[in-house]
């Protein structure tokens, strides 16, 4: 425990960017804690945003309290922390037993060093002025790295998609190489994004995937990964139900697939026990033509709101379906990429074992509902 302390010493200065615990021990209310220096009253001091339930809560140290503070966390709390600093990075796991393991990269990080006040401005992963040859392709940068101001909605998009990203990172293997699919990928903005972010900027290291059907496609985006190269982001032709080019997934990322396409890459990434799952569904056909409800009757008589009853069904089955697979899984609103309506994110960590049975809960909806999603006929092994 020394040496964690003097560790934290080291880090707790103002050139953390971010310090995060989390994997909490079973039967803790506190999930996760993230921790930022601020400047009160022209003093340093360190801020911890804690999680308790669905409540977040603020509270300030000075050092040597939040050093004291981080070190009981550890021993009694949390099994991984992860600090970021523009000086290089921590990352600290606690194994069943107590045992802790410190892994240090001295490499400085590509981030901005934090600004400290206590009611900053919105700050974004991806900051304007590091350009990013992808994003000035897209005509989203100038060679400059400035924002386009046409094109700042999108900068902002790509940059709450990897704000979900790194809330997740933690859960991700540290000791080894993590493989991230992207179901789907189509022009693969976001894919190029997140491994220039998580590559590149954080020196994390990891291999992406992207997968589209379309040849024209993955040639297209090939030759920007070779030209920028980006050595372990590849890209390949085929469809989600029929891939199986790889026996281990650590993060499967599906965003916008058509209709029953989402169920087959969930389907997909809790078969290789992925350990995160990211996906943002499109166009959800399948549950408006099965739908049927005596008492629902008076609202599903009007196409549009039958469609959009039956859409936001299908994902809160979904999300249900993935619960019962051993996944803590929340909906939370994304901003599409297109600027359409659907606009909700699945995130689903896996924390625990599957439910042996099914859900009583789960069962009675779909039956007072008469629907049947394909999620659940692939995991019962009926397609």
């Amino acid at each position: 425990m020394e040496n964690l302390k003097q560790m934290l010493e080291k880090y707790l200065d103002e050139h953390l960017i971010r310090m995060v615990l989390s994997s909490p021990q079973k039967g803790l209310e506190e999930s996760k804690v993230r921790i930022r220096p601020v400047l009160l009253k022209k003093r340093l001091k360190f801020q911890a945003e804690i999680l308790r339930g669905t409540k977040m809560y603020h509270e300030n140290y000075g050092k040597e309290e939040m050093t004291a503070r981080i070190a009981e966390w550890m021993e009694t709390s949390f099994r991984q922390l992860q600090a970021e600093s523009t000086r290089g990075t921590l990352h600290v796991l606690v194994s069943k037993k107590g045992r802790i393991t410190l892994k240090e990269k001295k490499e400085p990080s590509c981030v901005k060093a934090p600004v400290l006040e206590h009611n900053r401005k919105k700050r974004y992963l991806l900051e304007e002025g590091r350009p990013v040859g992808y994003l000035v392709d897209l005509g989203v940068m100038t060679a400059e790295g400035k924002i386009v101001r046409a094109r700042y909605d999108k900068f902002r998009q790509i940059n709450r998609f990897l704000e979900f990203v790194e809330d997740i990172l933690p859960e991700l293997p540290a000791d080894r190489e993590v493989t991230i699919l992207d179901f789907g990928c189509g022009k693969s903005y976001l894919t190029f994004a997140l491994y220039d972010y998580l590559k590149v900027c954080r020196g994390l290291d990891i291999r992406i995937i992207g997968l589209d059907l379309k040849e024209d496609v993955i040639e297209h985006c090939s030759a920007l990964s070779k030209k920028y190269g980006y050595e372990k982001l590849q890209f390949l032709k085929g469809d989600i139900a029929g891939y199986e080019g790889r026996k281990q997934v650590d993060m499967v990322v599906t965003l916008h697939a058509c209709d029953t396409a989402t169920d087959y890459a969930l389907y997909k990434a809790i078969c290789w026990n992925a350990k995160v799952i990211l996906s943002v569904p499109c166009c959800q056909h399948e549950l408006n033509g099965q739908i049927s409800s005596k008492e629902l009757e008076p609202v599903l008589q009007y196409g549009l709101l039958r469609e959009r009853i039956a859409a936001l069904v299908t994902d809160g089955l979904r999300a249900g379906l993935l619960e019962q697979q051993g996944y803590d899984t929340q909906i939370l609103e994304f901003v599409d990429m297109e600027h359409t309506p659907k606009n909700i994110l699945i995130r689903a960590v896996k924390r625990r074992e599957p439910m042996t049975g099914k859900d009583s809960a789960y069962l009675a909806c779909t039956e007072a509902l008469h629907v049947r999603p394909t999620l659940e006929r692939l995991l019962e092994g009926a397609e």
